[in-house]
């Protein structure tokens, strides 16, 4: 009740059992309509049960994980710039090394082959790096939210770990 005013604002209500939550629902729903003389469609309340709830904090999360999907393909993307900027610098301060291969019979695909398998190596110690410091990280989350008093255990999903590294 509002102070001063005869208004509801929450009516808290426990249905039996689970399974009769639909029906509760739909009485509760009868009952308010003949109480505020409304017209089915037209009723002036919500009734919202605790599966609205949970429907609400799946999407919720959803949105959460995709958002944080898109931030970690930017870091992949940034990452492999990154590696190629390096691997630039590496090609042109290397080039006596390149024309000395050259010099002694290699072919231009051996020195790809050389450069490719550099960055492929370059990025799989990278890439081993980050997971470790995610899990160490995520570990790190779950000691602190459980001493906080918010028992959490964060949990890193090998295909997420598949789909990063790879």
């Amino acid at each position: 009740f509002h102070r001063g005013q005869d208004k509801v604002d929450l009516i808290m209500v426990q249905a039996v059992s689970a399974d009769a939550v639909p029906q509760a629902m739909d009485e509760i729903s009868q009952i308010l309509q003949q109480r505020h003389r409304t017209k089915i469609g037209e009723e002036d309340f919500t009734i919202l049960s605790q599966d609205d709830f949970l429907e609400t904090a799946k999407t919720i999360t959803g949105v959460l994980t995709i958002f944080l999907g898109g931030i970690g393909a930017i870091s992949l993307l940034v990452g492999g710039i990154g590696i190629m900027n390096i691997m630039l610098v590496s090609v042109t301060e290397r080039t006596r090394e390149i024309g000395l291969r050259k010099a002694l019979g290699a072919r231009k695909r051996d020195i790809l082959t050389q450069f490719l398998i550099e960055s492929s190596l370059l990025s799989l110690v990278g890439g081993l790096i980050g997971i470790l410091l995610g899990w160490g990280i995520g570990i790190a989350v779950g000691i602190v939210a459980t001493k906080a008093g918010t028992p959490f255990e964060p949990e890193v999903g090998l295909d997420a770990v598949l789909l990063a590294t790879l």
